[in-house]
């Protein structure tokens, strides 16, 4: 019988590509091992998984996708939420599916991210190994880890208090403002599916996380340590980051060879270049757009900007915009025509990886997203934090405060950042003399980087660990 991984990603585009990275990377160091990523989709994410998963499974024959039948869901509950609860109702079909697939073939491992946490149950009813994978980093795992105790400690919810500082194990002290949303009130039922998800992670297997050792030791020594979950023990980590193995991230269309920015960043001066970009919910009120084009246009900085279209409404921030944005709609008046000769904005999309590693660009303006951050310190490219949601403010109080790679926005309460403020922090980083401690720390975790990942580095050997206790289990 085969040996097989089992990947469960839960829904979305945003969920999939780190499962699939995962899979590429086991595959390429253990090719003997087959991987079956199962999917399960809301009908609003169709459209954007099925040319990605198309591609993959055109290129990587070793990985098979296995479609879950289609649940009817209906329940109105808001995100995060309904991420838990649709991938709840697939439950009965994953026990089918994994019941079949053990006729066949030696399932050695059940890898989930912890929007899948309520299928932890029938994997281990099923006696198969399950892990968690986390794609973002030890920081914000810390603190999620550590959600459990705070919740039995303080009995009120964080919202009631914003300016309350938390104490989270091998962390800077966190203003319970910076925390994600869903942790802030405790009657949510986002709120109570995330308590589970914690405490059920610290059962599992093992965790996988998408970091390595140089980066986030002082986190990932708290964890190891057992101080993040005080009332239990520990699974064993496995560092196996930084995971990109792809400068064509989802999201746009064709190569990144014959993307039209970077011949304009071939054309730039060496490090002459901010790169602004925020992810694939990243968009922006039309006032904020532009903001942000009147501090690039004071700047006299050399910038290359992806765009997304506003959002309609305030309910879908979170909901990637559909049709190419009309830019000369939400900018200053001749402000394209004012910066033509220095910046170059882009429609919704750019091969990310392949931009910061162009020797053109010398800065990121980035919402933190871990994925983000990881192809920034990979190319070694200092950034200014401008976080928009999730876990990106604790990301950026460990850029800016422990790793000082980063320079922060100061965001009004409602998250607006002025044109001054911008212009300010993009010159700071830009700056020869100024910018210069931040180049200099993260071409050194850059090198670090590629430590972790080559023969004989910790993320290599964190990987040979997670294999064998595939086989021990």
């Amino acid at each position: 019988m085969k040996d097989t991984i089992v990947l469960y990603p839960s829904t979305g585009i945003s969920h999939l590509i780190p499962m699939v990275e995962l899979g590429q990377n086991l595959l390429a160091h253990y090719p003997s091992f087959s991987i079956t990523i199962l999917i399960s989709t809301l009908p609003s994410d169709t459209a954007s998984t099925a040319t990605y998963i198309a591609s993959i499974a055109a290129t990587t024959p070793s990985i098979t996708f296995y479609h879950l039948p289609i649940v009817s869901y209906s329940n109105p509950s808001s995100y995060p939420a309904l991420r838990f609860e649709f991938m709840a109702l697939n439950n009965n079909n994953l026990r089918q599916t994994l019941e079949s697939m053990s006729q066949t073939s030696s399932i050695k491992a059940f890898i989930i991210d912890f929007f899948c946490n309520y299928s932890f149950e029938i994997s281990v009813n099923l006696n198969i190994p399950t892990y968690y994978f986390r794609p973002s980093g030890a920081n914000s795992l810390a603190v999620f880890l550590y959600l459990p105790t705070i919740d039995r400690n303080i009995t009120k919810s964080l919202k009631d208090d914003l300016n309350m500082q938390l104490h989270v194990p091998g962390l800077p002290s966190i203003v319970a403002s910076d925390m994600p949303l869903p942790f802030l009130d405790r009657t949510t039922k986002a709120y109570r599916y995330f308590i589970d998800t914690a405490e059920q992670m610290a059962k599992s297997s093992g965790i996988i996380v998408n970091t390595f050792e140089l980066l986030e030791s002082r986190a990932l020594k708290a964890i190891s340590e057992g101080l993040c979950i005080p009332h239990g023990p520990t699974p064993p980590l496995f560092c196996i980051g930084p995971s990109i193995l792809s400068s064509n991230r989802a999201g746009g269309g064709g190569s990144s060879d014959e993307h039209e920015c970077l011949s304009w960043l071939n054309l730039q001066p060496s490090q002459s270049v901010v790169f602004l970009s925020f992810g694939s919910m990243g968009q922006f009120s039309v006032e904020q757009l532009k903001e942000m084009a009147t501090g690039l246009e004071r700047s006299d900085l050399r910038f290359l900007w992806v765009v997304r279209n506003p959002p309609s409404d305030e309910k879908e921030k979170h909901i990637s915009d559909a049709p190419q944005p009309r830019l000369d709609s939400f900018f200053p008046e001749g402000f394209l025509e004012r910066t033509k000769n220095r910046g170059f904005v882009v429609k919704s999309w750019v091969p990310q990886v392949a931009v910061l590693s162009h020797g053109s660009v010398g800065g990121f303006v980035t919402q933190c997203g871990w994925n983000s951050v990881m192809e920034s310190v990979c190319a070694g490219v200092p950034m200014v934090a401008w976080p928009l949601h999730a876990e990106q403010r604790i990301t950026r109080l460990f850029l800016v405060e422990e790793l000082k790679i980063a320079l922060a926005v100061n965001q009004l309460e409602n998250g607006f950042v002025s044109a001054t403020e911008l212009e300010n922090r993009v010159t700071e980083l830009m700056d020869p003399d100024k910018g210069k401690p931040l180049r200099d720390r993260v071409t050194a975790i850059r090198d670090g980087a590629k430590a972790a990942i080559g023969e004989g580095g910790s993320s290599r050997i964190a990987l040979a660990k997670l294999v064998e206790s595939f086989k021990l289990a």
